[in-house]
């Protein structure tokens, strides 16, 4: 059974969003091709389970993050090589300094995922902390203090400072 056509049509319009988020998670454009190709597969063969209620979006990006942490984790025992620095693509920011640009990924490259994937959820997709929250499974208290954690590494790491330690939080379960 085939998805139905106005499925798809919502499919294809959360389409330039999904791919966006799928870029600014892996910093690697071939990589954030074949996380959409899964992201869109899976949600092709499991349209049936989509409640036409929430926003399609939402729903994709957390099938997108589901696929991407699947990969994480299957990756996890094999040692880790460093990725080429990542491909600038004209059409993240046009008009914007190159410089500055680079400067940007280098310091997303250096936040831990639990920071960054909150944050760019929030700043980046637009996506309401509730959303956010419910896309990556963790309460909303969680979402806010790693998106305010995010943020400071972030501007520490733009200042050319290194960022605030985590090492003294500890994880509530």
């Amino acid at each position: 059974m085939t998805a139905p056509a106005a499925f798809r049509q919502q499919l294809l319009a959360a389409l330039p969003r999904l791919r966006r988020y799928a870029r600014s998670l892996v910093f690697d454009t071939h990589a954030s091709d074949d996380l959409v190709q899964a992201a869109l597969e899976r949600a092709l063969s499991h349209w049936h389970q989509f409640d036409q209620r929430r926003d399609i979006l939402v729903w994709v990006i957390a099938i997108a993050h589901n696929a991407y942490m699947d990969d994480r984790r299957r990756h996890a025992r094999l040692p880790s090589v460093e990725p080429h620095e990542a491909q600038l693509d004209q059409q993240v920011a046009p008009g914007v300094d190159i410089g500055l640009r680079m400067d940007l990924i280098a310091a997303l490259k250096a936040l831990p995922v639990e920071q960054r994937e909150p944050l760019l959820l929030v700043t980046l997709e637009q996506l309401s902390y509730a959303e956010c929250a419910e896309l990556l499974r963790i309460p909303v208290g969680t979402v806010m203090s790693r998106i305010s954690r995010g943020r400071a590494s972030l501007r520490a790491l733009l200042e050319g400072k290194s960022p605030p330690s985590t090492r003294s939080l500890r994880r509530v379960v």
